[in-house]
């Protein structure tokens, strides 16, 4: 669970390290930076920030944005309607990111930097010192079908 005023800067932070990382915002881009804290309410210790470009039934393009230090969570995407599950490609944009992926280790990305996971495979990713932005493009994805190591994650956030 998270502050109103919590989501609040967390979007006015990924907002800026986009602009920061060269990426215009169209309009009303900012305020539909999606917040996620995981259900655990330490938002920028273990958490995320993005922003969804497009989302269909083929592919899928979005930003992510962490705060220096910020994690998120061990997850894998599994298959769902007749797909392997989600295949995504992490390219980093700003700052670094440790990724880590089950049978491919831990990974140091740095802007230009990118590397592909295979669906359903277990990872999670850690900002640098310098906070980080990442450009995601994957097959279809369905956040909402995660899942994660850790039973007390919750993928959607609570705002109070």
């Amino acid at each position: 669970m998270i502050t109103r005023a919590e989501l609040e800067e967390a979007q006015a932070f990924a907002a800026r390290e986009l602009e920061a990382a060269g990426i215009a915002l169209g309009e009303g881009e900012r305020n539909r930076i999606e917040v996620a804290d995981f259900g655990l309410s330490r938002l920028e210790e273990t958490g995320l920030q993005l922003l969804v470009y497009v989302n269909t039934d083929r592919y899928c393009a979005k930003e992510l944005v962490l705060y220096p230090g910020q994690t998120c969570p061990e997850h894998r995407h599994p298959p769902f309607e007749g797909t392997p599950g989600k295949e995504e490609t992490f390219r980093c944009r700003r700052g670094s990111v440790t990724l880590w992926v089950d049978g491919a280790g831990e990974l140091e990305l740095a802007p230009g930097d990118q590397f592909t996971i295979a669906p359903d495979t277990l990872h999670w990713f850690r900002a640098g010192p310098d906070g980080a932005v990442v450009t995601e493009f994957s097959s279809a994805s369905r956040d909402e079908l995660d899942v994660f190591t850790d039973p007390a994650v919750q993928r959607e956030t609570v705002v109070r």
